[in-house]
């Protein structure tokens, strides 16, 4: 599955926390937090490619989610994730 995402009216975190678990179907209890993101995207047991888009509008946050989805990417190899 391939899912783009983009990120050029994203404005808060809450809302790319939302939109993540939209586009990637995340289970109802999904915590909206960095440590549940990491969870769910670990979680992820298909080839999935993500794209995120405008990447560099979400700047004042995207360092935190940038990390976590390294991480996630390091140790789910179904998750591939392209930043742009």
């Amino acid at each position: 599955m391939e899912y783009i995402i983009d990120c050029a009216n994203i404005r808060t975190k809450e809302e790319l926390h939302r939109i993540l678990a939209e586009t990637l179907h995340f289970p109802a209890h999904y915590g909206m937090n960095l440590d549940a993101l990491y969870d769910c995207l670990g979680g992820i047991s298909r080839k999935t490619h993500l794209i995120l888009q405008n990447w560099a509008q979400i700047a004042p946050f995207a360092g935190a989610f940038r990390l976590v989805f390294n991480d996630a990417e390091d140790e789910n190899p179904n998750l591939f994730i392209t930043i742009q």
